[in-house]
C-alpha cells in the first residue's frame, strides 16, 4: 500500500495513497458520498499536476562573503518544514514548494543561527534568498544607504548606524529626533520642548546637509531643509532608522552633503492578522494612543497604524499635538517581483513660545504643519544574477505660521520682552530688554508649501561571484509655493544618474566605487565621485581576538540652493540689468569628505570597538552678503551697487575634523550595551556675512551676532559629545537606559536691545553650557497579550538647553499599556 506523510503542529499522520483509497471506495455501498469520492479520485492526478511547485534557493556566506559549505538550511512555512544542506559551493536549493511564505533558517558550526524575514514563493516561481552568517551575538545589519544594493555592514567601509525595530521598541521614544541621539559622530539640537524645530549635525555638517529618505522617497524641503519635519516626525510605524555618516551624492544626488538618514515603515508579517492598541499618559498633560493592524495573506501583506500624541510641554503657550498615520501594503507579483506601497501622513499643531530665557515672556505664535509621503516600489529578480528596482513617490508638505498679536511692551515703536539677565557658560552676562516683535500688521501670517514627484530606477548585475555592477537614474519635479492655494512660485525639473562597482579581493578586501552625475534646474550639472574600502587585516574568528578591519572612505557631495536663496541670489537680482553681464547663476554647495578607521572584534565576537578619524570640508556655501561687503567677496562694485541690500552668493566655507569612537558589547545573554564619544574640531575658514560687532560692556571682544566669525567654531557644534545605551531584552520584560552627553558649544543670543543696540550680545565662544540627558524605559508582559510599559526622560530632572535660550523639558514620565490580539 502506497502512503504519504503529512506533518502539522509536530504531529505526524500517515495518509493512504491513491491505490489504497481506490480499494476503500470500491468496497463502500452505493451512496452520494461514494459518488463524490469517486469524482475526487478521478480529479486527483489532475489537481496534483495542476499546482506548479516553487523553488527557493540561495547561497550561504560568511561575514566576508566567502561561501559556507555544509551549512544546514531549514524552511519554516505554512506546511511541513523542509531541510537541506549547502553543497561545496555554499548553495542550497529546496524544490517542490507549495505556494506560500517561508523563512530561511541557516546554521553552521562556529556561526550564529540566522533567520530571514518571510519571503513569498509563488507557484512555479524561483525565489533567491542569500544568507550571511556571523560570528558572535553582535549582529551586523544589511544596510541600504552605503551602496546601490543592499549590502551587509561587514562588507562595506561606510560608517552606518542602524536603529532597528527592537531598539526603537525598547527605548520608547515618541519621536525620531530623540532616537537619533544614539547615533555616533552626531550632535543634536532642538529649539525648546517636544515638537519644536530640531537639527542633526553629522560630523560637523549643518542641519540641512543631510539627505532624508522616507521609504526611499526624498523628504527634504527644496534646498535640503528638514528641521521643521524632524522635530515632529513620530516613531509610530517606524521599523528602522539608518544613518550614513558620510556624503553619498553618487546615489542620492543633491542634499547628501554630510550624510543620509533613511526611515523605513513596518511591514505586516504574521499569517494571522495582528491587532494592537496602546495608550499611555504622564505629567505635563501628556497622552498618547495608537491602534494598528498588520499581517500577511497569500501574496499580500498589509500594515496600518494611527497614532495620536499630545502634550502641554512645560512652559506657557507650548502645547503640541501630533496625529500620524503610517501604512504599508505589499504584493508578490508573478514569481519574482515584490510590490510595496507606503504612505505616511502627519498633521501637527505646535505653539511656539520662542526663547523664553532670553525674552522673559512667552510669545503667542503657533504653527500648523502637514507632511505627506507616499511611494510605490517594485523590486524584481530578473534572473539569479540580475535584479532591478523602480520607485515612484510623491511628497506634499505645508507649513502655516501665525503670530496673532505682538507680544511684549511697546517701546519706541517695537515690542520688547521683560527685563532679563542673560548668562552664558563662558562667564559673560548682560541685562536688558530685547525686541521680541517688530512693529507691523498683525496677525502676521506666513505660509509655505512644497511638493515633489520623484521617479528612480536602478539595476544590479552580478558579474562574478565576487564583483557586481549597479547603475541607475532618477528624475524629480519639485515645486515651491509662497501661497499654498496659488500656482507654484518655483518649479524645478532635476535628474541624475550613477554607476557603481562593488567587489572583493581575496575575500578580505571589499571595495565600492561610484560616480554620480546630477542635473539641477538651479545650478546645472555636477559630478560626484565616491569610494569606500573595508580591508580585513585579521579575518573573523571565534577566538578572543577576532576580526581586525581597516576602513577608508572618501567622496564629494552637493546641495542645491533653496528657492528663496535662488530668487535672492546675485544672479537673479542683477539679471537683465547693465551690471548683470558676466554674473553666473548661483552654484551648488559642495563638500569633500574623507575618513579612516579601525575596527576590532573581541571576546569571541561579543565586543566590537571602533575608532575613526574624519575630515570634512564644506565649500561654496551660500550666505547673504550685504551690498557693502560684496566687493570684499570679489563682486565688482558696480554689480554690488545694483542690489538693494545685498545678495546670496557662494562664498562661505568651513572644515570639520575629529575623532569618533564607539563600542558595543553583548557579553551576557539578553543584554546589549553601546557607547560612543566624538571629538569635533570645526573652524570657519571663509565668510563675508559675519562682521564683528562689539558689546560696549566687553570692549575689544569681537562678536558674531548672527553667524560665526572667521577662525571661530560654527554655532551649535560642541567639541565633545557622546551617547550610551544599555538594553536588557527578555521575552517577558525589557529595560533600557539611554544617555546623551554634550560639552559646551559656541552660539549667539541673536538679540537686539530695545535701542537697536548690541548690549544683549555675548561673546560666542563657549556661550552655551554642556548637559547630560539620561532616560529610562521598560516594559513587562503581564499576560501573553497584555504588556505594561513606562518611560522617564531626563530622569535626573536637569534644567538644560539644547539650543541656547530655549528651555528643554524637565523630567517627563509616561506609563501605559499595549494589547495585542491575533498574530502568530
Amino acid at each position: 500500500m502506497s502512503t504519504s506523510l503529512l506533518t502539522k503542529n509536530s504531529v505526524t499522520f500517515q495518509v493512504p495513497g491513491r491505490e489504497a483509497v481506490t480499494r476503500i471506495v470500491a468496497a463502500m455501498p452505493h451512496t452520494p458520498f461514494r459518488r463524490a469520492l469517486r469524482l475526487v479520485l478521478i480529479l486527483w492526478p489532475i489537481s496534483v499536476s495542476a499546482q506548479p511547485q516553487g523553488v527557493l534557493t540561495g547561497i550561504v556566506l560568511d561575514a566576508l562573503g566567502a561561501r559556507v559549505p555544509g551549512a544546514s538550511v531549514s524552511l519554516i512555512g505554512d506546511l511541513t518544514p523542509r531541510e537541506t544542506t549547502t553543497d561545496a559551493d555554499g548553495v542550497y536549493r529546496v524544490d517542490g514548494l507549495a505556494e506560500g511564505r517561508y523563512q530561511v533558517v541557516a546554521a553552521a558550526p562556529g556561526f550564529e543561527t540566522f533567520t530571514s524575514e518571510p519571503v513569498y514563493v509563488g507557484g512555479g516561481a524561483r525565489q533567491v534568498v542569500n544568507v550571511t552568517l556571523q560570528i558572535g551575538p553582535l549582529r551586523q545589519a544589511v544596510v541600504v544607504t552605503a551602496a546601490a544594493a543592499d549590502i551587509p555592514q561587514s562588507q562595506t567601509g561606510a560608517p552606518v548606524t542602524v536603529l532597528d525595530a527592537a531598539t526603537l521598541e525598547a527605548i520608547h521614544k515618541p519621536d525620531v529626533f530623540e532616537a537619533l541621539r544614539l547615533v555616533p559622530g552626531s550632535q543634536v539640537g532642538q529649539t525648546g520642548a517636544r515638537g519644536a524645530t530640531a537639527s542633526m549635525f553629522i560630523r560637523g555638517g549643518a542641519g540641512n546637509f543631510n539627505k532624508v529618505l522616507v521609504d526611499g522617497l526624498p523628504a527634504n524641503d527644496i534646498g535640503g531643509g528638514f528641521d521643521a519635519a524632524l522635530g515632529q516626525m513620530s516613531t509610530a510605524g517606524v521599523d528602522r532608522i539608518e544613518v550614513l555618516r558620510q556624503t553619498n551624492s553618487v546615489m542620492y544626488g543633491s542634499d547628501a552633503l554630510a550624510g543620509v538618514i533613511a526611515i523605513t515603515t513596518r511591514r505586516g508579517r504574521t499569517r494571522v492578522p495582528e491587532v494592537t492598541y496602546a495608550a499611555d499618559g504622564g505629567n505635563l498633560g501628556t497622552f498618547e494612543t495608537s491602534a494598528g493592524i498588520g499581517g500577511a495573506a497569500g501574496r499580500f501583506d498589509y500594515y496600518s497604524l494611527y497614532s495620536r500624541f499630545q502634550t502641554d510641554n512645560d512652559v506657557p503657550n507650548n502645547a503640541y499635538r501630533n496625529g500620524t498615520y503610517a501604512g504599508r501594503f505589499g504584493a508578490a507579483l508573478g514569481g519574482n517581483t515584490d510590490l510595496s506601497g507606503t504612505i505616511r501622513r502627519t498633521d501637527t499643531r505646535f505653539e511656539s513660545p520662542n526663547a523664553l530665557h532670553l525674552y522673559g515672556v512667552p510669545d503667542d505664535s503657533a504653527q500648523g504643519a502637514n507632511f505627506t509621503y507616499a511611494s510605490v516600489t517594485a523590486q524584481s529578480q530578473m534572473i539569479e544574477a540580475w535584479q532591478a528596482t523602480v520607485r515612484f513617490g510623491a511628497l506634499d508638505q505645508s507649513l502655516h505660521y501665525a503670530n496673532p498679536t505682538p507680544t511684549g511692551e511697546l517701546v519706541f515703536g517695537n515690542y520688547v520682552g521683560r527685563p532679563v539677565t542673560v548668562r552664558g557658560a563662558n562667564d559673560y552676562s548682560a541685562s536688558g530688554r530685547a525686541i521680541l516683535d517688530y512693529a507691523g500688521t498683525y496677525p502676521s501670517i506666513f505660509e509655505r508649501r512644497t511638493t515633489r514627484l520623484a521617479l528612480a530606477a536602478d539595476t544590479t548585475y552580478q558579474l562574478t561571484t565576487a564583483w557586481a555592477v549597479s547603475a541607475g537614474g532618477r528624475f524629480d519635479r519639485e515645486q515651491g509655493y509662497n501661497d499654498p492655494d496659488a500656482d507654484p512660485s518655483a518649479t524645478r525639473h532635476n535628474g541624475g544618474g550613477f554607476v557603481e562597482l562593488r567587489g572583493a579581493v581575496l575575500n578580505r578586501h571589499h571595495v565600492s566605487a561610484g560616480l554620480g552625475v546630477e542635473h539641477n534646474a538651479a545650478f546645472g550639472e555636477a559630478v560626484t565621485p565616491r569610494i569606500s574600502v573595508a580591508s580585513y587585516l585579521r579575518r573573523p574568528s571565534s577566538r578572543t581576538l577576532g576580526a581586525t578591519r581597516l576602513v577608508v572612505n572618501a567622496g564629494t557631495g552637493i546641495k542645491a540652493p533653496s528657492v528663496f536663496q535662488e530668487e535672492s541670489s546675485l544672479y537673479a537680482l542683477v539679471k537683465g540689468t547693465a551690471a548683470g553681464a558676466g554674473v553666473d547663476p548661483i552654484g551648488p554647495e559642495r563638500s569633500r569628505s574623507a575618513d579612516i578607521g579601525l575596527e576590532q572584534t573581541l571576546a569571541r565576537g561579543r565586543v566590537r570597538a571602533r575608532v575613526a578619524y574624519f575630515h570634512n570640508t564644506f565649500v561654496d556655501l551660500i550666505e547673504f552678503v550685504s551690498r557693502t561687503a560684496l566687493p570684499r567677496a570679489g563682486v565688482p562694485p558696480d554689480v554690488a551697487s545694483a542690489t538693494a541690500f545685498g545678495a546670496y552668493i557662494n562664498s562661505q566655507s568651513y572644515r570639520a575634523r575629529g575623532v569618533e569612537t564607539s563600542i558595543e558589547a553583548a557579553v551576557v545573554p539578553d543584554l546589549r550595551v553601546t557607547g560612543s564619544y566624538t571629538y569635533l574640531d570645526a573652524t570657519v575658514t571663509k565668510a563675508f556675512s559675519a562682521s564683528a560687532v562689539f558689546n560696549p560692556t566687553f570692549p575689544g571682544v569681537p562678536i558674531g551676532a548672527f553667524s560665526p566669525l572667521v577662525g571661530e567654531r560654527p554655532f551649535r557644534r560642541p567639541a565633545h559629545s557622546g551617547a550610551l545605551s544599555a538594553i536588557y531584552a527578555h521575552p517577558r520584560a525589557t529595560l533600557a537606559v539611554t544617555g546623551y552627553f554634550s560639552g559646551a558649544w559656541d552660539d549667539s543670543t541673536f538679540l537686539t536691545d530695545q535701542f537697536f543696540g548690541n548690549s544683549l550680545l555675548l561673546p560666542n565662544r563657549g556661550l552655551a553650557a554642556g548637559y547630560q540627558k539620561i532616560d529610562l524605559s521598560g516594559s513587562y508582559r503581564i499576560r501573553p497579550r497584555l504588556e505594561a510599559y513606562a518611560s522617564v526622560e531626563n530622569i535626573l530632572d536637569e534644567g538644560y538647553e539644547s539650543v541656547f535660550g530655549f528651555p528643554a523639558l524637565p523630567l517627563a514620565a509616561r506609563v501605559g499599556f499595549r494589547v495585542t490580539l491575533g498574530g502568530d
